[in-house]
């Protein structure tokens, strides 16, 4: 890694290219749209060396993903960091044996799982999301995690919302996001 690696450079850069959709998915909300980040090489690349940067000293042993946009992040950041990548997917979409952990939506709840055999107890793991809203989604992979003895060693994220609140549920462990709206 580039001993030079410019944080807040970087910071600022990726947060220049991150695109503002008022109104979507419904009226009211600001979509924070991240895919002229992926769809640009260098700066998708300047995004996964933040995290790189960030986790490369601190023995992690896998990246558990977040659906759908996490995996983008973790697939990247478990190859440049040589370590196994988990899924946190949504109920139904894994073909093994899963455990479960449902959260709380705006209007009902869900569910995710991950594949039971996925982590081995004491296995340190970084969490890692797009984005952090409400937290619901993060909880509920903190959970599963926990379920399989796995030792969280931070939950990242590139963006957060903090007007969300989301941070609040999940107090119990440290969170990175990279940039805060």
């Amino acid at each position: 890694m580039n001993s030079q690696f410019q944080f807040k450079s970087a910071i600022e850069r990726i947060k220049a290219n991150i695109r503002d959709v008022p109104d979507f998915p419904k009226p009211g909300i600001l979509f924070r749209d991240i895919t002229p980040i992926l769809g640009n090489g260098q700066l998708f690349r300047l995004a996964v060396t933040i995290f790189a940067e960030r986790y490369q000293r601190k023995s992690i042993d896998k990246i558990v993903a977040i659906d759908a946009r996490g995996f983008i992040f973790g697939a990247a950041l478990a190859h440049f960091l040589g370590v196994g990548l988990v899924l946190v997917r949504k109920k139904g979409k894994l073909p093994f044996s899963t455990i479960s952990a449902d959260y709380d939506l705006e209007y009902g709840s869900a569910t995710v799982e991950m594949h039971k055999d996925s982590l081995r107890k004491g296995e340190r793991v970084v969490i890692i999301d797009d984005l952090l809203a409400t937290g619901g989604t993060a909880a509920a992979a903190i959970e599963l995690v926990q379920k399989c003895g796995g030792e969280i060693v931070e939950v990242a994220f590139l963006i957060e919302l903090a007007a969300l609140k989301g941070r609040e549920k999940l107090t119990s462990f440290p969170v990175f996001a990279a940039i805060t709206y």
